[in-house]
């Protein structure tokens, strides 16, 4: 049965504001009844703002609240881990932001705390909820690519906006970290999760900013199937936020854009004060503002995933489990871009299938050949590309009307 939940929001920075944007604006039920900020003017204000009944710098008060009975984390990377274990020991329901830790072996110690607590856990990758991105999710798993081959998913931008991001300790790394799990989640849900991911070649470097922390990344990830997913990310990127994603398959292809290229598109030669988008740059020229920003983000289908999946007494879409193997992807990034080779993924536990289908090419036979390509040409005729079976010599012939 369907209820309301109250709940202690951990964070009022962007992503904070973003969660409980959504929470009192979606499904309705759901409302922070007390909030948490590290100085308390901030938690002052922000809960004056999102009209929420109380707030508090102090973190234990926050999380042991005796009227909420689920914790929302939105606060810097180094501290998830201890707002995991104090709302696992409340025994309190736990949604946790992006990356799920700073490296694999604190994730797990995260997945391990939840599971051994037996409280509900949500992962909140808010970039596999876009209803872009689940209506193509659902068009690959009915089979409309055929088999996948090869994921890209790109984000780049500007830069983050707080000071912790920055900070390698802090944050555990830099661009690959911040955004790169981004890019990870989607590639593993439009390959399958229970393709397991085996290695990783990354190059990564600082080429902007002044930090010890990459601000740029590529990475090819191969898959237990022989499908690669390849991430690009950027913090230096000029221009606004830069969300794509292609898909490509032995029976179709698709692209996404979420988010520069939004079908809105505005010049302006005033200067204004209206926002306009995440990481939009300047006050005049060409602008792409985003109608429902939360919306396309995939925060309203998240939360609604997770709530519904907590009411049915139902694992969510994205667990901690999710964020775990994100996290060995990412440390294996890291472990590449240093060793300049392949790097296996160390996965302590996997979940998924031990065996998947392997992509191999299909064979169908004519006349004795093994067809490679079925062309139509511009005379209106269909060329054949065709391999003998024997000799493994190529040849091409019309094919008869």
């Amino acid at each position: 049965m369907n209820q309301a939940h109250k709940i202690t929001m951990l964070g009022t920075g962007l992503i904070g504001m973003f969660y409980t944007m959504t929470l009192h604006g979606r499904r309705g039920r759901e409302q922070v009844q007390v909030v948490y900020s590290r100085t308390e003017d901030r938690a002052k204000q922000f809960a004056q703002e999102w009209k929420i009944p109380r707030w508090t710098p102090n973190l234990a008060e926050a999380i042991n609240d005796s009227e909420t009975d689920a914790v929302v984390i939105g606060l810097p990377n180094h501290v998830h881990e201890q707002a995991v274990t104090m709302a696992a020991e409340a025994g309190k329901a736990i949604l946790c932001t992006k990356p799920l830790g700073r490296n694999a072996a604190e994730a797990k110690r995260m997945l391990d705390t939840v599971e051994i607590a037996g409280v509900f856990h949500g992962y909140l990758e808010d970039l596999v909820y876009p209803p872009k991105t689940l209506k193509s999710l659902e068009s690959v798993r009915n089979g409309a690519l055929g088999k996948v081959l090869w994921v890209r998913s790109r984000e780049t931008h500007p830069g983050p906006h707080s000071a912790w991001f920055w900070d390698i300790e802090q944050a555990g790394g830099g661009a690959i970290v911040d955004m790169g799990c981004h890019c990870i989640e989607i590639i593993r849900n439009f390959v399958g999760k229970n393709n397991r991911p085996v290695e990783v070649m990354c190059w990564a470097d600082t080429l902007v900013h002044p930090v010890e922390a990459e601000d740029h990344g590529i990475a090819l990830i191969r898959f237990e199937s022989g499908a690669v997913g390849q991430l690009e990310v950027s913090w230096a990127f000029r221009g606004g936020m830069d969300l794509r994603d292609e898909v490509s398959g032995t029976e179709g292809t698709l692209f996404l854009n979420h988010f520069l290229r939004t079908g809105f598109e505005m010049f302006t030669a005033a200067e204004h004060s209206e926002y306009v988008a995440e990481k939009a740059e300047g006050k005049t020229g060409w602008f792409f503002p985003v109608g429902d920003e939360v919306h396309e983000l995939g925060y309203t289908h998240m939360f609604i995933d997770m709530f519904n999946a907590l009411d049915d007494g139902k694992a969510p879409k994205e667990t901690f489990y999710d964020g775990y193997v994100v996290n060995a992807i990412i440390d294996a990034c890291y472990r590449s871009a240093e060793s300049k080779r392949w790097e296996p993924i160390e996965l302590e536990v996997w979940r998924g299938a031990e065996h998947p289908d392997k992509i191999s090419p299909p064979v169908t036979e004519i006349d004795g050949y093994v067809l490679i390509k079925r062309e139509r040409m511009s005379d209106g005729k269909t060329k054949l590309i065709l391999k003998d079976k024997d000799t493994g010599k190529i040849i091409e012939k019309i094919a008869p009307l």
